[in-house]
């Protein structure tokens, strides 16, 4: 499914914090958001999401726009991933994978073996099925945003969003879950802290500065050297890799002293 973002503008508060961005997203790509903090990235992924409404513009699946979605419609065909969704009612870490088939029952459609079998394997996908009779309260940050994670691939999507969806993962769980989300038949935008992990897993990449758009396309040629200083006033050295990949290494001294 195709991710259309036309001219979106969003302000809070009297100030611009998204202006005037527009990119495609094609069905089954992998596509990046980096940017350093208060860039923007978390107000446009809400747009994106159908969250918010934007100020301008507007946001598509496969041409049609979202607010010509119903929201069971809009669930049905996109999953989100918040950096911090907490619940208060006391769950099983099973019961809040199950939360993802929500969209898909009513009174014509109750609960079936299907929607276990779902649960079951979202649960397996992200290594928590052992934890599954677990009560939420008493899981690691780490677990709960695992568990988020298999709630958006119960939901059976065709469109993955997720905002820093490695908080809180040690970097083996960070690499293990972005490597299955990359493996997934699913267009996924992800808005990513780490440029590496961009780098390593990404299609292509949008980078974000003040809430603007400042550069697009294949990982290898946007993350520059000249790029990073000036958007994340940081030295580094960028190693080419095969293809469209690279990997970045930051010098000891790494924030840019003032001028």
């Amino acid at each position: 499914m195709k991710v259309s973002a036309h001219n979106l503008c969003l302000t809070s508060g009297g100030a611009q914090i998204v202006e005037d961005i527009s990119f495609e997203v094609a069905s089954g790509e992998f596509f990046g958001l980096i940017g350093p903090n208060g860039s923007g990235k978390t107000s446009l992924i809400s747009m994106l999401a159908g969250l918010r409404k934007p100020r301008a513009g507007r946001v598509a699946l496969d041409g049609i726009d979202l607010t010509d979605l119903a929201r069971r419609k809009l669930a049905q065909q996109l999953a989100l991933v918040e950096q911090q969704a907490e619940t208060s009612e006391r769950m099983s870490a099973r019961q809040a994978v199950e939360l993802g088939r929500t969209p898909y029952l009513g009174l014509a459609t109750p609960w079936s073996l299907a929607d276990d079998r779902i649960v079951d394997q979202a649960l397996a996908d992200v290594g928590m099925a052992h934890l599954a009779s677990r009560n939420w309260h008493t899981l690691s940050g780490g677990e709960r945003q695992r568990l988020h994670i298999a709630r958006a691939l119960a939901q059976a999507p065709q469109v993955l969003v997720l905002d820093e969806p490695t908080n809180h993962l040690d970097i083996g769980h960070q690499i293990s879950l972005l490597d299955l989300v990359r493996r997934l038949d699913l267009t996924v935008i992800a808005a990513l802290h780490d440029l590496n992990h961009a780098a390593m897993f990404c299609d292509r990449i949008a980078v974000m500065k003040a809430g603007r758009l400042v550069a697009l396309g294949p990982p290898a040629e946007v993350l520059t050297v000249k790029l990073i200083r000036e958007v994340f006033e940081v030295e580094a050295v960028v190693e080419r890799g095969d293809g469209n990949t690279c990997s970045i290494r930051f010098c000891a001294s790494a924030k840019l002293a003032a001028e």
